[in-house]
């Protein structure tokens, strides 16, 4: 089966002489949730536009479908739907008329019932006749959501879709975007929320300053930092023959990266025998922001 998105050495490089992507490949497969992060500057949306063919790459190819975005743009676009980071919409026209433009706009007739549906899986059923200048933040983004939808693509590009928007729309965004990659569409995700990346993606990749830096499957990047980190409350100075193992020290509280369950024994032994007493003690679990942390500062 051909991959969802196909991208071969994907360099793109400004009059200015930046370098925004880096010799960029890597494949995305049907019907994945797919997480692709990196700090500001990374090339994410970089990468995004040229997906789109909103811009052209100086060299390398993107495939959509098994279609060019350059040589075959009106397929590429037909297979693709994608959620801006920017807030955009028509300042003319009520949500309902805007997603019959949408639909035109692909040359998509009798699209209505699919269109109900999606306003009212993204709770825009009581503002479908409401005028898009008159919604809020929130519900302008479920509009833009709506838009990348409402030709049905097999893959959906959601570039930072929850920024600035309230719980309630992140909950059911994610109920009906999970619904559809179950159906078998494909969705990729730019996020600063990492624990949406975790909950969600099956893989991720991660972009720094252009160059990808990590590929895999994100219980793959979480084994990576399975080591035991413990935090604890003492009330004295950490000993000696601890502080090998320290992350983190700041008004009694300390943090230490650990092996395993024997070297925390150690740990509290040595602390007693010391004459310190533990107030509290905390084992985190490890996250996908310890293994973000640790690509973007190698």
């Amino acid at each position: 089966m051909q991959p969802a998105i196909h991208i071969q050495n994907a360099v793109k490089t400004y009059p200015n002489g930046f370098t925004a992507l880096k010799d960029v490949s890597f494949d995305i497969n049907q019907g994945e949730f797919f997480g692709l992060l990196g700090s500001n500057g990374a090339g994410k949306t970089t990468l995004i536009s040229a997906m789109a063919g909103l811009s052209r790459l100086t060299s390398g190819t993107i495939q959509v479908m098994g279609y060019d975005v350059v040589k075959d743009s009106r397929n590429t676009r037909m297979n693709l739907g994608v959620v801006p980071q920017e807030l955009v919409f028509d300042p003319f026209f009520t949500v309902i008329e805007t997603l019959r433009l949408q639909s035109g706009y692909f040359g998509i007739r009798k699209n209505d019932d699919w269109i109900e549906e999606i306003i009212e899986n993204l709770g825009l059923a009581d503002k479908a006749h409401t005028n898009t200048r008159n919604l809020s933040g929130g519900m302008k983004r479920r509009v833009m959501v709506a838009q990348a939808l409402v030709h049905r693509p097999p893959v959906i590009v959601l570039d930072e879709p929850t920024a600035g928007v309230d719980v309630e729309l992140r909950q059911s965004l994610w109920v009906f975007i999970e619904s559809l990659n179950k159906q078998g569409h494909t969705v990729i995700l730019t996020t600063h929320y990492l624990e949406e990346a975790q909950n969600f993606c099956d893989r991720i990749a991660m972009l720094k300053q252009g160059e990808l830096v990590a590929l895999d499957n994100t219980a793959n990047l979480l084994h990576t930092e399975q080591k035991l980190c413990a935090e604890l409350l003492i009330n004295g100075n950490l000993p000696d023959n601890l502080r090998h193992w320290l992350v983190s020290e700041e008004n009694g509280s300390v943090v230490l990266k650990l092996d395993d369950y024997d070297q925390l024994a150690f740990v509290l032994q040595t602390l007693k025998y010391s004459g310190i007493e533990v107030k509290n003690l905390s084992l985190p679990q490890t996250d996908l922001e310890d293994v973000f942390v640790r690509m973007m500062n190698m």
